[in-house]
């Protein structure tokens, strides 16, 4: 797995990754979720860089300019409902992707500290043949997204896969490289220590879903 981590220098995404940890900030939803998105938007800047281009000529009111544009086709997908915020930041810069969403979440069967991954509504374009881009904000086990990348391939064969978080663990990581193929590529805005007993990442933000739409019952 090709592995791209984001915010090793400093830049814009260093301040707004800083603003969606801030407590003192929390209790704004709508300043959370527009901060996610500015960190999609500039994902998605760092990642258009892998694409492939193909050479155009356009016309201009003074002449032609040889110029060139994205070849690839894109599915971009994300899994629900936290990571509608980031979709949106992808969906700004690749505007004519295709899109997917699909539902993902810890059941615990036991009430306890043990879950397993339901996933369960599927809304997706075709991905034979295209670029597929999945993004989610929060890496902590990484077995909802190989779950969900599970269920995704039982749709069709992508050209190229691209897994897009802003906040991953290590230990998430870890798992990725264990079920994924070696030619996906993953995009990390930020690197965080470690898992904690309950399988949340540290010093991590907290649930992503919950400061951007509210507490879920």
């Amino acid at each position: 797995m090709q592995i791209h981590y984001l915010s090793e220098g400093n830049s814009v995404l260093n301040h707004f990754l800083g603003q969606i940890r801030n407590v003192n900030v929390h209790n704004d939803s709508m300043r959370f979720r527009r901060n996610i998105e500015r960190i999609g938007e500039i994902m998605a800047y760092e990642l258009s860089k892998e694409l492939h281009y193909a050479p155009v000529e356009i016309k201009t009111p003074l002449g032609v300019k040889n110029t060139t544009e994205i070849k690839d086709q894109l599915v971009l997908c994300s899994i629900l409902r936290a990571g509608l915020p980031l979709h949106l930041g992808f969906l700004n810069y690749f505007d004519s992707a295709e899109n997917g969403f699909v539902s993902a979440f810890r059941h615990h069967p036991n009430n306890d500290d043990y879950f397993d991954i339901l996933v369960q509504y599927q809304a997706l374009a075709d991905i034979n043949g295209k670029n597929l881009v999945l993004v989610d904000p929060m890496l902590a086990t990484g077995q909802s997204i190989v779950a969900v990348y599970n269920k995704l391939m039982e749709r069709g064969t992508p050209k190229e896969i691209h897994i897009a978080v802003v906040i991953a663990a290590p230990e998430g990581i870890a798992h990725l490289k264990k079920h994924l193929p070696e030619n996906c590529h993953l995009w990390v805005a930020s690197l965080d220590e470690k898992l904690n007993e309950h399988s949340y990442i540290v010093p991590g933000l907290g649930d992503a879903g919950d400061l951007a739409y509210g507490e879920k019952l």
